[in-house]
C-alpha cells in the first residue's frame, strides 16, 4: 500500500473509530469483544483499503467485515451455553432508566441469531433503509423484512417473558416506541 493510502486509512480510522466501535458494540454484547471485533475488521480492511474505490462506502465495507467476522466467531465458538426456560435477570449498575433500558436491550439481543441481530442493528441503530440493509448483508429486501419481522417478534416474546410487555423500548431512546411502530408495520 502506498504511503498516501496508509495516511488516508489512518485518518479515516481516527475520524470514524467512535462510530465504528458503537456499531461493533451493538453486534456483540461484551465491550472487550466489541473492541476485538473492530480491531479485527480494521486489520482486514487495511489489507484491502486500496481496493475500495469509493471511500465514502468504507463504513458499509467495515460493517460488513464486522458482521462476517462476528459470524465466523459465532460459528467457531464452542457450545458452552446451556439453554434454559428462564433467563437470569440482567444486572444493571447504573440506576437511570435509559441505561437500564439499554442494558436490557443489549441483553435481549443475545437471544437472536447472528443474522437477525445484524438486521435489527442495521435497521434500528444504524438507521439504514431496508435496501441499504439488504445490500450490506448481501440478501434481498424481502429477506431483510421477514428476518426483521421474526427478530422483532422474538424480542417482543423475550420482553414479555421478562415482564416488560407494557413498556416501550427503542434503541438509543427510552420511552419512545419507534421499534413498536416498525413491528406494527411489519405485522400488517
Amino acid at each position: 500500500m502506498a504511503h498516501g493510502e496508509v495516511l488516508e486509512f489512518e485518518e479515516y480510522v481516527r475520524i470514524r473509530q467512535d462510530a465504528l466501535l458503537r456499531s461493533a458494540r451493538r453486534l456483540v454484547p461484551d465491550p472487550v469483544d466489541a473492541q476485538d471485533l473492530l480491531q479485527t475488521a480494521l486489520v482486514r480492511t487495511y489489507g484491502r483499503w486500496d481496493g475500495i474505490a469509493d471511500k465514502r462506502l468504507a463504513d458499509a465495507y467495515l460493517r460488513r467485515v464486522m458482521i462476517n467476522t462476528r459470524t465466523e466467531w459465532w460459528r467457531a465458538r464452542k457450545l458452552e451455553e446451556v439453554p434454559t426456560e428462564q433467563l437470569p435477570d440482567a444486572s444493571v449498575d447504573d440506576s437511570t432508566e435509559q441505561h437500564a433500558d439499554r442494558a436490557l436491550l443489549m441483553d435481549i439481543l443475545k437471544v437472536l441469531a447472528p443474522k437477525q441481530r445484524s438486521v435489527v442493528v442495521l435497521r434500528h441503530w444504524e438507521q439504514m433503509s431496508t435496501e441499504e440493509t439488504a445490500a450490506a448483508l448481501g440478501m434481498s429486501a424481502g429477506t431483510v423484512k421477514s428476518t426483521l419481522h421474526r427478530a422483532l417478534a422474538r424480542l417482543r416474546e423475550e420482553l414479555e417473558s421478562r415482564g416488560y410487555e407494557g413498556r416501550a423500548l427503542e434503541p438509543g431512546k427510552a420511552g419512545r416506541d419507534k421499534a413498536g411502530k416498525e413491528r406494527e408495520r411489519c405485522a400488517a
